[in-house]
């Protein structure tokens, strides 16, 4: 109301409404704090395996959360019950929340049909890392595999998530495959469901 001079008082919190407006994060302040992430946590390990399973941890964190707000914003609080249904939502919605963009490529296994890979030339959190030659197989992108699995594990699909490094022949640094392998019970869900 304009001229009326005064603001809606809410009760409590909870009430107040969730802005739909942009809010982005300078990605220079983002890669210093998601660097200063990897720093802090490669002090605190012995191996590549458990750095990586420690930034998967901070993602599924960020995934359980990122489910919850866009749940609430996007979709009236209703969550996704189909498996091609959650796919696509963190293919698009949840990736374009996160990172601007949709991802590239969302694919089924060829090999395995519980295996579902999300593609991404330029992963974000990969993008200003330099890996140590000593930790060559070291992947940043075990964040957003931990983001995702907060993703679908909130949603009720648990699944595997991994992140792993696939080459590309005109490219320098190698793509970024997402591999989510669902259990057993969410394809005899979904199978029921037909």
């Amino acid at each position: 109301m304009i001229g009326a001079g005064r603001t809606k008082q809410y009760a409590n919190v909870l009430d107040k409404p969730l802005s739909k407006g942009r809010q982005e994060v300078s990605l220079s302040a983002f890669s210093f704090l998601f660097s200063e992430i990897v720093q802090y946590n490669q002090t605190q390990v012995d191996n590549i395996a458990e750095l990586e399973r420690r930034l998967e941890d901070a993602g599924y964190a960020v995934g359980a959360r990122v489910l919850e707000l866009l749940c609430h914003r996007e979709k009236g609080n209703r969550r996704e019950t189909r498996l091609l249904g959650i796919l696509s939502f963190v293919h698009s919605t949840v990736w374009k929340v996160l990172f601007g963009k949709v991802a590239d490529s969302l694919e089924k296994g060829t090999e395995h049909e519980d295996e579902y890979m999300i593609s991404e030339n330029e992963l974000l959190v990969n993008r200003f890392i330099s890996v140590p030659k000593d930790m060559g197989a070291f992947n940043c992108g075990a964040f957003v595999a931990g983001i995702v699995k907060g993703v679908l594990d909130g949603a009720g699909f648990p699944a595997v998530v991994t992140a792993h490094f696939v080459p590309m022949e005109q490219q320098q640094r190698p793509r970024t495959t997402i591999l989510i392998k669902f259990a057993e019970e969410v394809l005899r869900r979904e199978a029921k469901l037909g």
